[in-house]
């Protein structure tokens, strides 16, 4: 029962990404988020040791041995985390209007001055620049900078205690996206075969060449937008990464909250037209942490995110430390089957234009969906090596179930991420009749289409060659296929 559960393709397009923590790191915890719904699984690397992680994807490897379904593995690097130093009472509290300065004296601080241990935030800082402390709940503006020493104001005053978090939202840090730790955290991190790996404080596209260039393809590379500098440079950034991340939780700290919402929207749509699959994170669901429902206002939240046609709606503590894991994924099954059954759900999604490149393949996905509404087919069988046929047919968000067939265990895994994909590795095919007979064998195999419907296949002539998409086939099953298979 178990392998008919895991051979058949979700009934939903978008896809749910948990996060894994103390609350469901054992090898039982992690099937369960897997049966009610998750569809990747995030290690986030910011908290906890290599041994940990290196049992987190042993356990994950496992359940894809036993579902004989490819499982989607996300390493998310911490990324330079910006603190000030400590403070001889261990906090202090700054008053309004008053003057308080950042020097890099390793000193303990009062109430006038702290230690500021990041030189490259001293060469980028203007006055005028404000810096937000403790996640925004303390405001300063810069008055002057000289020689490592910034004199600001208090605008929004309060309780600050030892080495609380710093962000910088005015200036573009000249600070690189990969630490030290993170360098070797991603070293693990491919050598225990991770399918993506997620980019944090990214501010400009160098950051993503860089790490691009350290993973060498042994990885897919998301990029997290997390910093307004970012936002400038959406779609260059875009263009050196795999995929995106709309990264609310730093994003909502630097920007007004306000204006959240807009940003969301535009990465949504730019790494749509793009042909990136988009990640929506943070707070998706927070109140699940403690309580087995969440709020009216979080199911909407999640739902709009849906509704523009995001690949995938992220979870972090509600999986990973909250009282409720299972339950937070079954959550977001649930809302994303709601909102996908809703009769105005294809139009919503198509507000947003994704033109086709002038290539071959680009037209050829852009007609698969066309001929799926025309001719009312039941599914796209698409032969891939790269991925790339898939992601071009997932950017047209087709009305039918994409079944992607890959001979690389590899692409099979990457596939987790994207909108309405499920994929399959198979063996490759060596002949037209080879490959229709497989794709109607598969469809049936997989629950996607029955006796009597038509699938539409697309591969590419010669077979096995990346990127060469070129056949597009209309089919009608018989429902037979897999009793005449030896």
């Amino acid at each position: 029962m178990t392998t008919k559960f895991a051979a058949h393709a979700r009934e939903r397009k978008v896809r749910v990404l948990a996060t894994l923590g103390p609350a469901s790191e054992t090898p039982e915890m992690i099937r369960s988020l897997y049966m009610a719904g998750a569809d990747a699984f995030r290690i986030n690397m910011s908290h906890g040791g290599h041994e940990d992680k290196a049992a987190l994807v042993a356990a994950i490897r496992a359940l894809e041995k036993e579902l004989d379904r490819p499982t989607t593995i996300l390493f998310d690097l911490q990324g330079p985390k910006l603190r000030v130093g400590t403070f001889a009472e261990g906090s202090v509290q700054l008053r309004n209007g008053a003057t308080f300065i950042l020097d890099r004296d390793a000193a303990p601080g009062d109430e006038t001055r702290v230690q500021l241990p990041h030189k490259e935030i001293f060469e980028a800082l203007r006055p005028g620049a404000r810096l937000l402390l403790d996640d925004g709940k303390l405001v300063l503006r810069v008055t002057d900078v000289a020689d490592y020493r910034a004199e600001t104001v208090v605008e929004v005053g309060g309780k600050l205690s030892n080495r609380k978090g710093l962000n910088v939202p005015d200036v573009v840090v000249p600070m690189a996206a990969l630490t030290e730790k993170d360098r070797k955290d991603l070293a693990f991190a491919l050598s225990q075969g991770a399918d993506w790996i997620a980019l944090s404080f990214v501010q400009r596209p160098e950051d993503v060449a860089e790490a691009r260039r350290l993973i060498g393809g042994k990885a897919a590379l998301l990029a997290k937008i997390e910093k307004p500098a970012a936002l400038e440079r959406l779609d260059e950034i875009l263009e050196q990464a795999d995929a995106v991340m709309v990264a609310r939780g730093d994003l909502g700290v630097e920007l007004p909250p306000e204006r959240v919402p807009p940003a969301q929207k535009r990465i949504v749509e730019t790494a749509r037209r793009m042909g990136r699959p988009v990640v929506v994170a943070t707070q998706m669901l927070e109140s699940m942490i403690q309580s087995p429902s969440p709020t009216r206002a979080e199911v909407s939240d999640v739902a709009t995110a849906i509704y523009d046609g995001a690949d995938a709606v992220m979870l972090s503590a509600e999986s990973a430390a909250g009282s409720w894991p299972v339950e937070s994924v079954a959550m977001m099954n649930s809302i994303a089957l709601s909102v996908e059954s809703d009769p105005g759900y294809q139009a919503r999604l198509h507000f947003t234009e994704t033109p086709a490149d002038p290539t071959t393949a680009d037209a050829l996905a852009e007609a698969a969906g066309n001929i799926a509404r025309t001719v009312s087919a039941a599914a796209i069988i698409c032969f891939t090596t790269s991925g790339s046929t898939a992601r071009r047919i997932s950017r047209e968000r087709p009305d039918v179930p994409v079944l992607v067939l890959t001979p690389s265990q590899a692409t099979a895994r990457r596939l987790g991420l994207l909108w309405g994909a499920h994929a399959v590795h198979t063996r490759d095919v060596d002949s037209f009749e080879e490959m229709v007979g497989k794709a109607k064998r598969m469809a049936l195999r997989h629950g996607i289409a029955k006796a009597g419907d038509r699938i539409i296949v697309m591969a590419g002539v010669p077979f096995g060659t990346p990127g060469s998409t070129n056949v597009l086939h209309v089919v009608r099953l018989t429902g037979h296929e897999l009793k005449r298979q030896s």
